[in-house]
């Protein structure tokens, strides 16, 4: 009864009830027993909250170190996997709605015995007997016609590998360069566009090599990789089971197919080590580089395997170029040879051209979905101009038209519902300044077809626009700039 931290249990009475007095012939006070309260969601939330901040300072702890030293190697970490309470927090924050691997074992199915599922997984993965699945081998459409092929892994080797991701990122964080953007805490996409438009509009750039790795999820040496992490990682449990995840192989067509190359684009996992081989392949040897060969102006900027590297030299350009090809191949890698471009591009590119008699605008690259072109101010002042890459949108209307005849049965306000979320959707990542004809080009599309869909299902044949324009007032919102412009949130 009076155990510390037990008062949310079921309490037994320890004080017997009045006996009848005189001629009461029923107890004057009867003392009941406690039970066990409904459980609140707001203590629910409390003590998760609690308990992630206990996590994080186990992580902090781990990051100091180091940070400390950078030639520290972590001898015992796996104790941090198989931690039944970071187990646990980490479940929660899977996708409920996630797509099913192998043993097509969802988030609510595993759920349902939540308690045993992570007792029983903690206990196997401390004593070794954890075995990693294949992954479920499904292709997505890119918008040069070809398929992207994605892994799923099972619930539970998405939730191991999610819990080694974080583990290792506390340590692999401190060493990552400043030109790395992707998958990292408190960096994404937009960080990486703001810098290279600040660099390209701010300092003396005059070309620009756009970087592209053939395949290069699909031709990670699993030996290299080996090799990378045990620069700062020897505990020799986390190796074995690294390995376990790059050895499981692919079930594709009913076989498995196993590989001493890749890694699987959708496992947990697979982000964290891409950005380790990426680190000691090409960022590390990138920065010596600069440091050492440049000789003008050169800044790295790499998202994943998207690079953009400015130049203010072009024969640093060509070097760099040269001498990235044999560096990427004693690892296995490749520059894509039709996708990878040196291109004329900054404030003065317009002028040489035209001292050149090049004749029309300098040519433009994509990066992170945006296309980048030289441009003015109405002032006069070079600027960067970024639009959505055209091939990016007519993929995602071309889902949108897919989208709409399966719904054509729904009602208008769940359509309409869904509609509004896309396109705000839209507006998050593509609300950039001077993007707003794209945006609204966009918009006017998405109307039209939804406009063309209503009409297939009304018995006239087609919507009016007086009808239409209550619908677009109602669900479609307009064109908005969600982000700043890049030099003022970098100032920020």
């Amino acid at each position: 009864m009076y155990e510390t931290g037990k008062s949310y249990t079921s309490i037994e009475a320890m004080k017997p009830p009045n006996n009848g007095v005189g001629a009461i012939p029923t107890p004057a006070e009867v003392v009941e027993q406690r039970e066990v309260p409904k459980w609140n969601l707001t203590r629910v939330t409390k003590l998760r909250a609690q308990l992630r901040v206990g996590l994080q300072e186990k992580l902090g702890r781990i990051r100091q170190k180091a940070a400390a030293d950078k030639q520290m190697r972590f001898t015992t970490l796996w104790h941090h996997v198989y931690d039944l309470d970071r187990l646990a927090e980490t479940f929660f924050a899977l996708r409920k709605d996630g797509a099913v691997g192998v043993d097509a074992i969802d988030w609510a199915s595993y759920a349902e015995n939540l308690a045993d599922n992570l007792r029983d997984l903690s206990a196997r993965l401390k004593r070794g007997a954890y075995h990693a699945k294949p992954v479920r081998r499904v292709y997505i459409p890119k918008t040069d016609g070809t398929r992207r092929p994605l892994g799923i892994p099972t619930l539970e080797d998405k939730l191991v590998q999610r819990v080694t991701s974080e583990v290792l990122a506390a340590i692999y964080e401190t060493d990552f360069r400043e030109c790395s953007y992707g998958f990292r805490p408190g960096r994404g996409a937009h960080d990486a566009l703001d810098v290279l438009a600040v660099t390209l509009e701010g300092q003396k750039v005059n070309w620009v090599l756009d970087l592209d790795i053939r395949a290069f999820f699909d031709t990670i040496d699993h030996e290299w990789l080996i090799r990378f992490v045990e620069h700062r990682i020897t505990d020799s449990r986390v190796i074995r089971h690294i390995k376990k995840w790059l050895s499981a192989g692919v079930l594709a067509d009913g076989n498995v197919q196993r590989s001493e190359y890749g890694t699987p684009q959708g496992g947990s996992i697979s982000p964290l080590l891409a950005n380790v081989y990426l680190h000691y392949a090409l960022d590390n040897w990138g920065n010596r580089w600069i440091a050492t060969q440049a000789t003008g102006l050169v800044k790295m900027i790499r998202y994943a395997d998207d690079v953009v590297v400015c130049f203010q030299y072009r024969q640093d350009a060509e070097r760099f170029q040269q001498e990235l090809q044999t560096r990427l191949a004693r690892f296995h890698l490749e520059l894509h040879p039709e996708k990878t471009r040196l291109i004329e591009f900054g404030r003065f590119a317009a002028a040489n051209r035209r001292k050149r008699d090049a004749g029309g605008a300098p040519e433009t690259f994509n990066f992170l979905g945006f296309t980048h072109s030289c441009s003015t101010t109405r002032k006069g002042k070079f600027c960067v101009r970024r639009t959505s890459q055209r091939t990016k949108v007519q993929a995602k209307l071309k889902k949108i038209s897919i989208e709409l005849r399966w719904r054509i049965s729904e009602s208008v306000p769940s359509v309409g519902a869904w509609l509004k979320q896309v396109l705000m959707g839209h507006y998050q990542y593509y609300g950039v300044p001077r993007n707003t004809p794209a945006l609204k080009a966009f918009r006017d599309e998405v109307t039209k077809r939804w406009m063309r869909v209503l009409g297939r299902r009304s018995q006239k044949g087609y919507v009016t626009w007086e009808r239409m324009n209550r619908l677009i007032n109602r669900w479609i919102p307009k064109a908005k700039v969600m982000h700043p412009y890049p030099s003022q949130r970098l100032t920020v």
